[in-house]
């Protein structure tokens, strides 16, 4: 067992559940024609939260959840962090998507996920589609200028996620530290920044514009 792990796992899990009510709570009172971005909206946050759940269950009780742990993990990073970049940006540009081109999204995040498994480069992409959707959430930030709030929630979560992709990992050891609790506590701090921004920029958003 990994307590450490399983504890930082955890205080992740808990960190995405509160993003995921939230978003619900404010989900619950937008129009109908809304409600698909904010099921991917929580989608984004949900499949966080089963990969730490999943991984906490893995270190502190039975080793067996690994396989699932290792499938939630790709998920979250191949489509997780993705559709928060797709909602932050049409909710940069207020950009009222429909319920089908939400579908089709998630479909084509699906669709070049088996692509790239099947040529062999799944890491780049992986690595590529990351670094796309955190430029995606600076830049919805970056749209709200001369506000700087909402841009500064945008590189900080951002930056959060670089820092723990990049430089932490998850292998090894920084000191005493476990990498991979840092990089579970780097996320912690990370995904509620963005839940902020994301609501910050549901509420401020002009008169939406047909996509």
């Amino acid at each position: 067992m990994q307590y450490s792990t399983a504890f930082s796992d955890a205080l992740l899990a808990i960190a995405c559940l509160a993003c995921v009510l939230s978003l619900a709570k404010l989900g619950a009172s937008t129009p109908l024609a809304q409600r698909p971005r904010w099921f991917c909206l929580q989608l984004g946050f949900a499949l966080p939260l089963a990969a730490a759940a999943a991984g906490a269950a893995r270190f502190g009780l039975n080793a067996e959840w690994s396989e699932l742990h290792d499938w939630l993990s790709r998920a979250s990073s191949l489509l997780g962090l993705p559709l928060l970049g797709l909602a932050a940006l049409s909710l940069g540009h207020a950009w009222q998507w429909s319920g089908p081109v939400w579908g089709r999204l998630l479909l084509g995040l699906c669709a070049f996920f088996e692509l790239f498994r099947q040529l062999g480069w799944l890491d780049e992409y992986r690595l590529a589609l990351q670094l796309s959707s955190l430029l995606l959430i600076i830049y919805s930030g970056l749209l709200q200028w001369p506000q700087r709030l909402p841009l500064l929630l945008a590189a900080s979560g951002a930056g959060l996620f670089v820092v723990a992709g990049l430089a932490v990992g998850t292998h090894g050891f920084i000191g005493p530290l476990r990498r991979i609790d840092l990089f579970h506590g780097l996320l912690t701090l990370a995904y509620p920044l963005l839940a902020w921004l994301l609501i910050r920029l549901a509420g401020s958003q002009p008169p939406a514009k047909a996509v």
